[in-house]
């Protein structure tokens, strides 16, 4: 049976002693250490694998929900302390419960059936974090177009709209061209003339005076040449 990592972090030399009893007496936890501040549990995450932490409040050095906020990845936290008025800031820190001293085995009990169990734990970890694929809806000929911003090549202004080059398609909108510059910033477009803007991830190829994009040849503007040869020579 897989255990959960438990690491106590109490300033008082009873409280610590309970929890290490109640700790003890249940099969599904596995007490790995007792810190008497936040400081030295620090020291213990950098060098052990800690499922759970029953966390006091108020310790010497670092208080306990400050020492919360230090973590950049916090394991499942329970908070065991004789102030009830910090339970809303705790919660807020999504730790799995808040325990008011004297704690209660029964109470405890609760507490620990909250627990996520180590399966659990160990596929959250392994699981890729999936992206959601960035799009944006246009409006052409009354209709709504699903548009990947990542498949935008490039796009001309014509006027009061804009063309939308794709590799599949491409569509015609009301747009202005520099709305579109702050609308699809996550598209990360250029713009290179007054009347075009590219997809970096789709130039082919440039020179002094024109970029490609696909199959086109698309001109540089002179007044915007300074900032392309900027970007496109840090890339």
């Amino acid at each position: 049976m897989n255990k959960l990592r438990c690491l106590i972090v109490e300033d008082e030399p009873l409280a610590a002693e309970v929890l290490q009893d109640y700790i003890s007496q249940m099969r599904q936890l596995e007490l790995v250490s007792t810190c008497e501040d936040a400081i030295y549990a620090l020291e213990i995450l950098r060098t052990e694998s800690i499922d759970v932490i029953f966390l006091d409040i108020h310790l010497p050095k670092l208080k306990g929900l400050d020492f919360i906020k230090a973590l950049p990845n916090p394991p499942q936290i329970i908070i065991t302390t004789a102030y009830h008025q910090y339970a809303l800031e705790g919660f807020e820190l999504s730790v799995i419960d808040y325990l008011l001293k004297p704690i209660e085995f029964s109470r405890f009990l609760q507490a620990v059936n909250k627990l996520k169990s180590p399966k659990i734990l160990a596929s959250k970890k392994s699981a890729p974090i999936r992206k959601e694929r960035a799009y944006r809806f246009f409006n052409v000929k009354k209709k709504k177009i699903k548009v990947y911003l990542d498949q935008i090549q490039y796009i001309e202004s014509r006027k009061d709209y804009v063309k939308i080059h794709t590799a599949e398609q491409s569509l015609t909108t009301k747009f202005q061209l520099g709305e579109l510059e702050g609308i699809l910033e996550e598209a990360k477009l250029l713009r290179i003339h007054r009347s075009f803007l590219v997809s970096k991830a789709h130039i082919r190829a440039f020179s002094a005076t024109e970029i490609e994009v696909a199959e086109q040849k698309l001109p540089i503007g002179r007044s915007y040449k300074e900032q392309v040869f900027k970007v496109l020579g840090e890339e």
